[in-house]
């Protein structure tokens, strides 16, 4: 059983930043790519983040200078930075992480439960 958990979040003010951070435990052989999505109401999740093992990473057109996603692969760990917030990045946050479990050639992806990021005065 693999678990993702994650913390951070809340309100902030348009202009501030917050963090998250998501922890992967449980029967772990690898974790290969770590993600963060979003998902605002009446919208479909995007993908916001993405790092590889390796620290390769790509963003979402629209956060790009504002987020950065970072890892820990001794603690399996992804998180996000996240600054100059605006209102319209307002959404749900789900981290999510491609694991294997009994064997190297196979991966699922796992997810995490959300964390809720309200940008607004």
């Amino acid at each position: 059983q693999v678990q993702l958990v994650e913390s951070g979040g809340g309100l902030v003010q348009p202009g501030g930043s917050l963090s998250l951070s998501c922890a992967a435990s449980g029967r772990i052989l690898r974790v290969n790519d770590m993600s963060w999505y979003r998902q605002a109401p009446g919208k479909q999740r995007e993908l916001v983040a993405k790092i590889t093992r390796g620290a390769i990473t790509n963003y979402l057109d629209s956060v790009k200078g504002r987020f950065t996603i970072s890892r820990d692969n001794t603690k399996n760990t992804v998180y996000l930075q996240m600054n100059s917030l605006k209102p319209e990045d307002t959404a749900e946050y789900y981290c999510a992480a491609d694991v294997s479990i009994f064997s190297l050639s196979v991966f699922s992806k796992y997810w995490g439960q959300g964390a809720q990021v309200t940008v607004s005065s």
